[in-house]
């Protein structure tokens, strides 16, 4: 932990002495990632932004988790956020970010509370990180009032302030209150119990559904690769740009180098798709004929 702190420190004295971005250089900054994959200005963007994510990190320490973590969870959010921004939408980064950000950082203290899953939807969510405040609100008003609630009373009126159904309640209440169990330990006092571990169904892939997905996926492979085979050069070389790299091309870049419109390009993807569905498509009937 002393580390963490020290990391901490560090981080949060570079994000404050980071760059404020006006509106202007900020949709610049978005326009260069979003249209150029511009690492350079979406390092500026990030970093402009790092002061935000730990400022939001900050505000979940309550719940047990390394600040460290908290941030880096942050980040990972600010990141998500600046690769799915859209700028001509006319909002500021900033405020579209939060969301990345929070929601990053909820899913982190969600699966870490517990090493069972506590939730993901949405009504869990909310339930998990405001049924222990409603609940102490409650009750200091019931207590203000003279009145005593019940476990049941609670339950019922947190479900109606959180606005969930009332078995959510009791189930994450149990969650939030218990504790996980080793699935090593016996499921009975003998020595010769078994353990609890070896009770659970193994999900792995068995024989025949691994032959079957091999069978599959080669089949697959070989379709795609006799509709690959049915364009020209050119066509070929635009889709393996576009849909084969593991960080695809953009359809400005493949303009420049092949001498063509940003629109041309596009054009001649869409036709090359347009042979490849045909192909899979006569491909597809074909192997349905064979097996009717």
């Amino acid at each position: 932990m002393p580390l963490d702190n020290v990391r901490d420190m560090s981080l949060s004295r570079v994000a404050m002495k980071a760059e404020l971005l006006d509106a202007e250089t900020e949709l610049r900054l978005a326009y260069a990632w979003r249209d150029e994959r511009d690492e350079q200005a979406l390092h500026r963007l990030i970093t402009a932004y790092m002061r935000l994510a730990i400022s939001m990190a900050s505000k979940f320490k309550r719940y047990g988790a390394p600040m460290n973590d908290l941030i880096q969870e942050a980040g990972l959010g600010l990141m998500k956020a600046a690769d799915k921004f859209d700028p001509d939408r006319g909002v500021r980064f900033s405020t579209y970010a939060v969301w990345w950000i929070k929601a990053s950082i909820q899913d982190y203290v969600m699966r870490n509370w517990s090493m069972v899953r506590t939730g993901s939807t949405s009504s869990q969510k909310s339930l998990f990180f405001n049924m222990r405040r409603v609940q102490a609100r409650l009750e200091r008003e019931s207590a203000a009032a003279g009145e005593t609630l019940d476990k049941h009373q609670l339950r019922q009126m947190i479900s109606t302030e959180i606005g969930v159904p009332l078995h959510d309640v009791e189930m994450m209440e149990g969650r939030l209150s218990g504790s996980d169990y080793s699935l090593n330990a016996t499921q009975s006092v003998d020595d010769e119990g078994r353990e609890w571990i070896d009770a659970l169904e193994d999900d792995s892939a068995q024989a025949a559904e691994t032959v079957e997905n091999q069978h599959d996926t080669e089949q697959l492979r070989e379709w795609l690769l006799s509709a690959m085979a049915a364009l020209n050069e050119r066509e070929r070389f635009i889709v393996r740009e576009r849909k084969l790299r593991d960080a695809p091309r953009t359809l400005e870049s493949l303009g420049q180098e092949l001498s063509l419109s940003k629109e041309r390009v596009r054009q001649l993807e869409a036709a090359a798709f347009t042979k490849m569905r045909k192909s899979l498509e006569n491909q597809s009937r074909e192997v349905h004929h064979f097996l009717a």
